[in-house]
């Protein structure tokens, strides 16, 4: 029986581990092949073992995403050997630095600004014209509770992520006559390396799996996904609107 996700093309960033890990074998095990973007070659290589095994296939992208020039050139090379783009997960992101504003330096809130940021819109100018070219173009980025709740020494974070949700909404907006579907994933608190390293006091194993969130994201993969300009809060199971402050 032919999977659902099967002669689709999706591309992960922040595959190498995680939930970009997690959602891209669960993307692979419906069919899609997957162009898994990550500064770790030992976690793609990893990866492309998992898929193989599973019976799926993959393409691996070493990238530093804040080589901007080489995310154009991702661009270029999957307009050339495939003529489109189905599905964009953009997960990668950085949590930079824990410490009052007034004590952080500016290369690392460029860094996080760079990583979280700038590379998502060099994401979306650069494949934006192949999604285009998909029947069912789907987009779907991962946010943070941190970008509305501002807390105390997680700025850079904070902000970016504030900004990745403006920036994703109005890319949804401005493709809303398309069928292109552009939306934001919150997963919460969930065990990665990432949380680790930013609350290491906390059991990682009272915390749900990158795999239990991968299950989620799947669906808005896929071209039966209708909604656009939304945000899914994992925590709870539920598909939200944006509503401006009262």
């Amino acid at each position: 029986m032919e999977k659902p996700l099967t002669s689709r093309i999706a591309l992960v960033t922040g595959a190498s581990r995680g939930i970009g890990y997690a959602a891209a074998r669960a993307l692979a095990k419906q069919g899609a092949h997957i162009v898994a973007v990550a500064r770790t070659q030992g976690g793609l290589e990893e990866l492309d073992d998992e898929i193989r095994k599973d019976g799926g296939s993959a393409t691996l992208v070493p990238l530093d995403l804040t080589d901007f020039d080489g995310i154009a050139r991702l661009g270029a090379a999957l307009h050339e050997r495939h003529g489109k783009l189905d599905i964009l997960v953009g997960n990668a992101g950085t949590a930079g630095p824990s410490s009052p504003l007034g004590h952080i330096d500016l290369k690392p809130w460029n860094e996080v600004i760079a990583v979280n940021v700038t590379a998502n819109f060099q994401l979306i100018r650069c494949m934006e014209p192949l999604l285009k070219k998909s029947d069912a173009g789907r987009a779907v980025f991962i946010t943070s509770a941190a970008a509305n709740k501002a807390l105390a020494y997680r700025g850079p974070y904070s902000a970016s992520k504030a900004a990745l949700e403006t920036l994703v909404r109005v890319w949804a907006n401005e493709t809303a006559s398309t069928p292109i579907r552009v939306n934001l994933f919150s997963p919460g608190p969930i065990r990665t390396r990432m949380r680790a390293i930013v609350f290491p006091g906390e059991d990682p194993m009272t915390l749900e799996t990158p795999e239990q969130v991968a299950e989620f994201i799947v669906p808005m993969c896929a071209p039966a996904w209708g909604e656009t300009g939304k945000f899914y809060d994992y925590k709870t199971r539920t598909l939200q609107d944006f509503r401006a402050p009262e």
